[in-house]
């Protein structure tokens, strides 16, 4: 039996992820989205293909993320590869990084930053607009 991926739930996991409102979301699709209409796409099973290409630009994460994400393939990838008869949960801890972990808190502290800049640039267009 073929599963199929939920992708308004995949749309809502990313959301989540990313610290955005469905609020905010509906603001960056355009002025004829709202709340509302976020919470209906988040619930289909299957997103129509301009409607999932509008959100995977906002949320910045490729269409191909969204559409072929299964988190109970990703759970039984990862409890296959640490079963308690071998000892591949010594390869997790790598001292040997290919990547500078401060720079990864600052890239991530900077994303935050910025989202944070977009909460508050929405805010106040909000508030403008309410003048």
């Amino acid at each position: 039996m073929e599963k199929t991926i939920h992708q308004g739930r995949n749309v809502k996991r990313y959301r989540e992820m990313l610290g955005i409102k469905q609020e905010t979301l509906a603001a960056e699709m355009g002025e004829d989205w709202n709340q509302r209409k976020i919470s209906l796409i988040e619930q289909k099973e299957i997103i129509e293909d301009n409607i999932l290409m509008k959100v995977s630009n906002v949320l910045k994460i490729p269409v191909e993320v969204i559409k072929n994400f299964d988190e109970d393939t990703a759970i039984n990838i990862l409890s296959n590869s640490f079963t308690s008869n071998d000892q591949s949960t010594l390869n997790v801890i790598n001292h040997n990084c290919t990547f500078n972990p401060i720079d990864k808190i600052v890239e991530l502290y900077e994303a935050l930053v910025q989202s944070e800049r977009e909460k508050v640039a929405l805010l106040q267009h909000l508030l403008d607009k309410n003048k």
